[in-house]
């Protein structure tokens, strides 16, 4: 079932997550729910507070993309925590499902070492870099409640301002299903 994705200025975004039980009700359904709906919105990773879920989850999905070594890279991360950032500084150009039409360049360290339960509620600490890192950390920050807009300078992001104002508003176009926080009443996408 595809979910709507939350838009920027839902409190949920803002929220930091709470971690979640092994018994947590119908997780594996919601797994599947953001899957799909990530497919649908043409993403690689999607994080539980996109969904208005204050949840530590989210799923990446790289695996049709050209990045060697991600060629069958379809993850889950339960309750997960980044041990440590390390590496070299490289920009690159991101988006996000909750702030449609704005990309920009984020400065973020090239590995990552996380821990996290999988679906089957396996532990796992590992060690990413390249775009699974980027990635991971792109979305384990909206798990922290933090956007990759927060990673602008503060000129920039008071340049994007009437940008933010009209997706908060759901003036955008998109070809999923949003819940905008300021839409006229019966505004969805």
């Amino acid at each position: 079932m595809k979910l709507p994705i939350v838009a920027y200025g839902d409190p949920v975004l803002r929220k930091k997550a709470e971690d979640i039980p092994k018994d947590y009700p119908e997780l594996q359904d919601l797994i599947s729910n953001m899957f799909e709906t990530m497919y649908n919105a043409s993403g690689v990773g999607l994080a539980a507070p996109q969904v208005g879920l204050p949840i530590r989850l989210f799923v990446i999905d790289l695996s049709d993309k050209e990045e060697p070594g991600y060629e069958s890279f379809k993850k889950v991360f339960i309750n997960a925590e980044i041990l440590e950032e390390k590496g070299v500084l490289w920009d690159f150009n991101e988006g996000c499902l909750s702030i449609p039409d704005i990309r920009e360049d984020v400065r973020r360290l090239d590995t990552v070492v996380i821990s996290y339960y999988d679906e089957n509620w396996v532990h796992h600490e590992e060690t990413f870099d390249g775009m699974g890192a980027r990635v991971i950390q792109h979305e384990y920050d909206h798990i922290e409640g933090k956007l990759f807009t927060d990673k602008l300078s503060p000129l920039r992001r008071a340049m994007l301002n009437s940008r933010f104002e009209a997706i908060k508003k759901g003036a955008v176009k998109v070809d999923y299903k949003m819940k905008f926080p300021q839409a006229p009443k019966g505004k969805k996408r």
